[in-house]
Formats: structure tokens, C-alpha cells, sequence
């Protein structure tokens, strides 16, 4: 694939970091609802499962809740607001990092 040798993983690993935010955004807005089961999405299996060519779904798995509560919902908002800053933090910087290298790229096509 053409992005691959643009961008390395970088493109994949930022489709995925969305992917995760998304779900654990899902999480935090769902942690009133009695029954809801948290989800979440192994970075380092998916990105390996894409590397590979094969579907990230494997790599997403509900959580288990430190303390249960009674209403069976296992969001935990601690644990959800931690694993969404770091990964709000890892999606930064693989965007700067994409960032840089299409200015890098520009910069060479006209020929600076």
C-alpha cells in the first residue's frame, strides 16, 4: 500500500488510536446505563493484527471491572478517563509525527 511506505505505521496506528477513543468515549457516555459492558481495544494486538493484514476485531474485548456493580454496568470512570488521556496522548502524537512528514513531503515536491 502507497500510505505504508509514506507513512509507515503511523497511518494505522492513528486509524486505530481513533478507533479506541471512540470506544472508550462510548464507555465514559454509557456509565449510568445499567448492563452496559465496557470494551476496549488492545493497541499492540490490533496494531500487530494489521501489520498482518488481518481484522482488528480480535483485538477488542470487554472489561473486567475492578469492583462489579450492582447494576451489572463495568465502567469504571477512573480507569476510562486514564486510558482516554493516554491514548489522546499517543493519537497526538502520531498525528505531529504524520504532520511533519507531509510537510517534509511537500517541502521535497517543491523542491525546497
Amino acid at each position: 500500500m502507497a500510505t505504508e511506505k509514506l507513512f509507515g505505521l503511523h497511518a494505522t496506528a492513528l486509524q486505530l488510536r481513533s478507533q479506541r477513543m471512540m470506544m472508550l468515549a462510548s464507555n465514559i457516555a454509557n456509565a449510568a446505563t445499567p448492563g452496559y459492558k465496557a470494551r476496549d481495544l488492545d493497541f499492540a494486538k490490533a496494531l500487530d493484527l494489521a501489520k498482518q493484514g488481518a481484522p482488528t476485531d480480535g483485538a477488542i474485548a470487554y472489561r473486567v471491572p475492578v469492583q462489579a456493580s450492582l447494576d451489572g454496568n463495568t465502567v469504571e470512570m477512573a480507569t476510562e478517563q486514564t486510558a482516554f488521556a493516554e491514548n489522546a496522548l499517543a493519537y497526538r502524537s502520531s498525528l505531529a509525527f504524520l504532520n511533519g512528514r507531509v510537510n517534509t513531503l511537500t517541502r521535497a515536491i517543491k523542491g525546497e
